[in-house]
């Protein structure tokens, strides 16, 4: 049986690429493909991976070319991606990995994040709400054409896997799955983390620093506090940020893993403002042993254990509203409060790397099985 795996992009150290990375343990032997690969741009086990990609890989070497090219010739790209000699086609992503070609009788399984934003959910980008006049008339003939091609490829998976029930709906929503879609919750590797004795007194954010993960209100509500924060993360509105942060406001970028997971074990709280449609990032504040202070939207309320009356039995205390008046009375409370990051830690290990590669691993073997594939 000839199994490939397609990743959308291999430009950042985010949570769909450590799914990818998740499938090549699952299935080592398996071929890996991707339109655009950057070996310093993700993380450093794709290195020990043999990537097969194409030319698009050379132009879209970063986030801010792979999206400014995307709309036609990443998509271009990706269908150009000629994988009609497996049997087997495992695909990770939100939209292009689904664009490539498959043979008609291949067992195709589909682990998406969430449909294609931009085709299912343009307002989450302020360069779209900002757009007037005949520039947002061209936005939305780009965005319907999006939407009619993710629709169509987003038809092929015979199985979709989702990330959260919210998410679970979403794709019913955009692709109506013949399938029912199985649920398995992304990991967190919990042994690249680790408790800190002595955590010192900074709270800490890492995000892409996009308008949809509403960074600004927490620069905003720690320029009020003073308390000491730390951002790390790339993005559009880096320097936007950065021009409105007062000195207690640290930004940092490109680091390596121990020292971000060094800056998690040792902050007083990791910050989650954005509604996320899963998030990884808490996970790893609580395999730390760190508490996290999350807006009460998405992921978090099936990854995260909510604080009411117990300090010692939760991984988190929620905000409710995406305000800064919300996240300033959560931090104030936060501040009260005692928490067990024994407790905590143990809550993440059940979200550990090698629980999620076993259950993917088997639904791909259980469904190729129920396929006569060997």
């Amino acid at each position: 049986m000839k199994i490939a795996i397609v990743q959308d992009e291999l430009i950042s150290k985010a949570g769909g690429e450590r799914v990818g990375l998740c499938y090549h343990y699952a299935f080592p032997n398996a071929d890996f493909y991707s339109i655009a690969y950057n070996p310093n741009g993700t993380f450093e086990e794709f290195k020990k991976i043999k990537i097969n990609t194409n030319w698009y890989s050379k132009i879209a070497q970063t986030q801010k070319k792979y999206q400014k090219y995307f709309f036609p010739l990443g998509i271009l790209a990706a269908h150009m991606l000629d994988l009609r000699k497996y049997d087997v086609v495992i695909q990770s992503g939100t939209h292009c990995s689904k664009y490539v070609r498959v043979n008609k009788n291949a067992l195709v399984v589909c682990y998406c994040y969430t449909p294609f934003r931009l085709a299912w959910n343009p307002a989450s980008y302020l360069a779209y709400l900002e757009s007037k006049g005949l520039s947002r008339i061209l936005y939305n003939i780009t965005i319907n054409i999006l939407k009619t091609i993710d629709k169509h490829f987003g038809n092929r998976p015979d199985f979709f896997n989702g990330m959260t029930e919210e998410t679970k709906q979403r794709l019913i929503t955009a692709y109506q799955p013949r399938n029912e879609i199985k649920i398995i919750p992304p990991p967190v590797n919990a042994s690249q983390y680790y408790i800190s004795e002595k955590p010192k007194e900074y709270y800490f954010i890492v995000s892409r620093l996009e308008f949809y993960k509403k960074v600004d209100i927490v620069v905003n509500v720690f320029n009020k506090l003073g308390k000491n924060l730390i951002v790390v993360g790339k993005g559009t509105q880096e320097e936007y940020l950065k021009s409105i942060a007062k000195s207690n406001i640290t930004f940092k970028k490109g680091l390596s893993g121990a020292e971000l997971a060094d800056l998690y074990a040792n902050c007083k709280g990791f910050l989650m403002p954005q509604h996320e449609d899963y998030g990884i990032t808490p996970l790893e504040a609580n395999a730390s042993g760190r508490p996290v202070i999350a807006y009460a939207k998405g992921g978090v309320l099936e990854t995260m254990i909510p604080y009411t009356n117990n300090e010692n039995e939760c991984t988190a205390l929620f905000f409710e509203h995406q305000t800064e008046e919300s996240l300033t009375e959560a931090i104030l409370k936060f501040e009260t409060l005692k928490f067990n990051s024994q407790f905590i830690r143990n809550h993440a290990e059940k979200f550990d790397e090698p629980i999620f590669v076993e259950k993917i691993k088997n639904f791909v073997l259980e469904k190729a099985n129920e396929k006569g594939l060997k």
